[in-house]
């Protein structure tokens, strides 16, 4: 289930007047739009708010071609007939020498909203003199933050909770004497037919912004004031059932990793599936590809299955550790790829890279693991093709014929354990010693084909269940 588009399905029903349904005892929007109208003309006449271009409601001819349909009690309007904006603007912008280590206001940043909502975490702060200096900007609960600068624009949040003075940076604007429901004008500014309006109103590429007085003309839709407190409770209701449907993802998440998991262990422990007698042991296996083997003694694997060996990494496998190859000319037609460092799956094929000419040094043939030895520690892939590889990568080529399918997961069981063994400090990385002297537990061919056809099984029988859910 895609939640982010659940909770911007929800919000789309809420601006179109379809998610709650009307009351026609509620005063309809245009007398609320008139009222807001007398106590704007008020607050200028008072002194409170300065009169910009547009403070008043617009002739409904300017509205004509509205942008969706809205019920008969709801009225077309623009953003600066319900609030006023504010921004940190020419010379009330700041520089490096007004921020103070504490002993200041906090100066809000985009960084301070985390999946639209406030967080006071991680704040940097202000000189006193420089917050004083532009009191229009002073932020208060219930005012709401919208950024017009930069990567993030239209990201926005209700500010509550606020744990002392602040002030916005010059990224954002700010949405004052809000006089609709402000949780409702947060969630309409947080919808896609706004985001879609903000996309509109960018100007520049390097750091894309939109202006004040374009953002003030936006039309939004304004339901009676009854109806907008209805409105954000319904959609506080249905984002609580999403919020804990992310929960149970996430914890649905965990119980399938651990799962399978425990498929690996058991697989590992030779309990996944039972043991043939008429297979032929691990252990002339492993005298076959070197006469001399010795099992080895180790008392993590003390009580091995029947028809099973103890060896390492390096008995059943050669063990190529890359390296940059020689020579740095491009040639798609007749070069060998070469993979530098991190393994991305697409059903466990490798992802092309780049091709070289020159002669590599390094080479993992097909039907190889490949694994990756630093950034990330420990992941693996199969190879479907010959390639070179680099630094950030170590081949494993089976020495005699073994089941490389069962070999992929069982080593990707060990990816906790390589992270261990991982050294260095710019770079983590594990070294061939570590991964060639790795103990590891073989069973007798035959048995690992079917260990292998039995964990696909019940991967895949799991990952149904995920998917049903």
């Amino acid at each position: 289930m895609d939640t982010k588009k659940l909770r911007q399905k929800i919000l789309d029903l809420a601006i179109r007047g379809k998610l709650v349904p009307q009351d026609p005892n509620d005063e309809p929007a245009s007398v609320l739009l008139e009222r807001i109208k007398a106590e704007k003309e008020q607050l200028i006449k008072e002194g409170k708010i300065k009169r910009t271009k547009k403070t008043t409601t617009s002739d409904k001819s300017h509205y004509e071609n509205v942008p969706f349909e809205i019920p008969e009690s709801w009225v077309w309007c623009s953003l600066l007939d319900v609030c006023h904006i504010y921004g940190r603007i020419g010379f009330r912008g700041y520089i490096k020498e007004d921020l103070v280590l504490s002993n200041g206001a906090i100066t809000l940043s985009p960084s301070n909203i985390i999946n639209g909502k406030m967080s006071y975490d991680n704040c940097t702060y202000i000189s006193w003199s420089k917050y004083e200096e532009s009191p229009e900007i002073k932020v208060l609960n219930n005012d709401i933050l919208l950024v017009k600068t930069g990567s993030s624009y239209g990201k926005c949040a209700l500010v509550t909770e606020l744990p002392q003075a602040a002030t916005i940076n010059p990224q954002f604007v700010i949405l004052k004497h809000i006089t609709c429901n402000s949780e409702l004008l947060r969630y309409v500014l947080q919808s896609d037919y706004a985001k879609n309006n903000y996309e509109k109103f960018v100007l520049g590429t390097a750091i894309p912004t939109f202006t004040q007085a374009v953002l003030g003309n936006m039309q939004i839709p304004l339901p009676p004031f009854n109806e907008q407190k209805r409105i954000v409770v319904e959609i506080e209701k249905w984002f609580n059932i999403i919020d804990d449907l992310e929960k149970e993802a996430t914890d649905l998440e965990a119980y399938i990793k651990h799962a399978k998991s425990k498929v690996l262990d058991l697989a590992i422990q030779g309990k996944l599936v039972p043991q043939d007698p008429n297979d032929e042991p691990a252990i002339n296996l492993l005298k076959r590809i070197n006469p001399n083997f010795q099992p080895c003694d180790n008392s993590h694997y003390e009580n091995v299955p029947l028809g099973w060996s103890v060896c390492k990494l390096k008995d059943i496998f050669d063990i190529t550790m890359g390296q940059s190859p020689e020579g740095d000319t491009i040639n798609y037609d007749n070069g060998i790829e070469f993979h530098q460092g991190k393994i991305y799956f697409t059903d466990k094929y490798l992802s092309c890279s780049n091709t070289y000419t020159g002669k590599p040094t390094k080479i993992a043939d097909i039907n190889s693991l490949l694994l990756c030895v630093r950034a990330p520690v420990g992941v693996l892939n199969i190879t479907q093709r010959k390639i070179c590889i680099g630094r950030g990568l170590s081949s494993l080529k089976p020495r005699y014929d073994i089941d490389i399918q069962y070999w992929f997961y069982i080593l990707s069981n060990y990816k906790d354990y390589f992270e261990s063994q991982a050294t260095g400090s710019t770079f983590k990385a594990i070294s061939s010693d570590t991964i060639r002297n790795t103990i590891i537990s073989l069973p007798p061919k035959e048995e690992q084909k079917r260990i292998a056809d039995k964990i696909t099984q019940i991967w895949s029988m799991i990952d149904t269940i995920t998917a049903e859910l």
